[in-house]
């Protein structure tokens, strides 16, 4: 690929970059990357991504732009409400970076649709704010062989992983079934320091970054749990399950289905006391940081 004057004027604190130099950023602008969720943390996923230079940004939401999400979703602005969110974060970041080519899909991911969406793509980013969804992500990137990047935000709490299929664990290894309705709270119920987004956010961007370079160490096989109230930052090592139903030895889950349909059953369980840590249930995790394993 032969840049523009303007485009290596553009790219030029990456082209310096050692790590990325002019082939990096060609890499990055042949990269194909799918945004799940144009709220708290896909717009900042998004935004650094297309200022980065992304070639090929899709961009999944059904929802419309609510007064109430202005606190923390970057790419909408006042004049926005009432909009949807794929047309308004699209307008961003076309107006931030021309060089990128914006894909909305203005529709909600199901089990019907999940694999023909996330065919077009090199790498998924789950920026959704729930456990159906989240887990519907995971498996159809694990049975598609799709880099998947996650985080989650709840009140001043955030986590982040990576999955690489085939080469380590998935969500369901941590996380083998999705709790029953109202188990965790929503960012509607029990609230989200807007900064928050911005700091899950940035850093699922940079694990993205990082894919399409083939450079440092990426969060696969860990997770990364932050709290801002203490400022913790903790690195929780993620065991592969040899029985996970979707990436284990004797893998029962061949296709995507619908998780909404599945909580109800573990209705059961929803008196275990929930945990303190953002969408994790009650463990205890032992070790120093960097070491520790869930247990």
């Amino acid at each position: 690929m032969e840049f523009t004057d303007e485009q290596i004027e553009r790219y030029s604190r990456h082209i310096i970059l050692k790590e990325v130099g002019g082939k990096g950023q060609e890499k990055i602008a042949a990269a194909r990357v799918l945004v799940i969720g144009a709220g708290g943390l896909g717009c900042p996923v998004a935004y650094y991504l297309a200022a980065a230079g992304v070639g090929t940004l899709g961009i999944v939401d059904s929802d419309a732009v609510d007064l109430s999400n202005l606190q923390r979703q970057i790419l909408h602005h006042t004049p926005d409400v009432g909009r949807p969110k794929v047309q308004s974060a699209g307008e961003k970041l076309s107006a931030l970076n021309p060089d990128v080519r914006v894909v909305p899909h203005r529709q909600r991911l199901t089990s019907q649709n999940v694999l023909s969406v996330i065919a077009d793509y090199d790498i998924v980013v789950d920026g959704t704010d729930n456990f159906p969804a989240r887990f519907l992500i995971n498996d159809a990137c694990v049975l598609s062989g799709k880099p998947l990047v996650h985080g989650g935000i709840l009140r001043f709490e955030g986590q982040l992983t990576t999955i690489l299929p085939g080469r380590g664990p998935c969500y369901r290894c941590l996380f083998p079934e999705p709790p029953p309705p109202g188990f965790v709270p929503s960012c509607q119920e029990a609230g989200v320091l807007g900064a928050i987004a911005g700091v899950i956010g940035t850093l699922q961007a940079t694990e993205v970054l990082k894919l399409i370079l083939g450079i440092g160490e990426t969060l696969a096989g860990y997770l990364l749990t932050v709290d801002l109230l203490t400022m913790e930052f903790r690195r929780v090592r993620i065991p592969k399950n040899a029985e996970c139903e979707v990436c284990g030895e004797h893998p029962s889950i061949l296709a995507p289905f619908d998780y909404r349909r599945r909580t109800i059953n573990h209705a059961r369980n929803a008196r275990r006391p929930r945990s303190p840590v953002v969408g994790i249930p009650p463990t205890h995790v032992a070790g120093p940081p960097g070491r520790t394993r869930i247990t």
